[in-house]
């Protein structure tokens, strides 16, 4: 975790946001995948929901999802990730960990 943040601060930061994405039943479809994308990099720091049953099953697709996208988790409570994938250039406007880091 570069820009001298640490697990506590990112936990700190992400006890405040709400889930941008939710994975369903059906799974880590292309679709969600893409929005997922999509708020990692806008974002950089991400709540991610999972209703997909079991924990068995929730272990799997957080186990893609992370190996898919490219992200670290943070912090998994329940059926609620955060997960964290710094971007290149992050917007100041968009960028949890700069709006509040700032």
């Amino acid at each position: 975790m570069t820009r001298k943040t640490n697990t506590r601060q990112l936990r700190a930061i992400g006890h405040k946001l709400n889930p941008v994405v939710t994975i369903a039943g059906n799974g880590l479809s292309e679709s969600v995948q893409q929005e997922l994308d999509r708020a990692l990099n806008d974002h950089e720091l991400i709540k991610v929901k999972f209703a997909v049953g079991s924990r068995e099953a929730r272990d799997e697709v957080l186990a893609q999802l992370l190996k898919d996208s490219k992200a670290e988790l943070v912090q998994r409570i329940g059926n609620t990730a955060l997960l964290l994938r710094h971007s290149a250039q992050p917007d100041p406007k968009k960028s949890n960990l700069l709006r509040v880091l700032a």
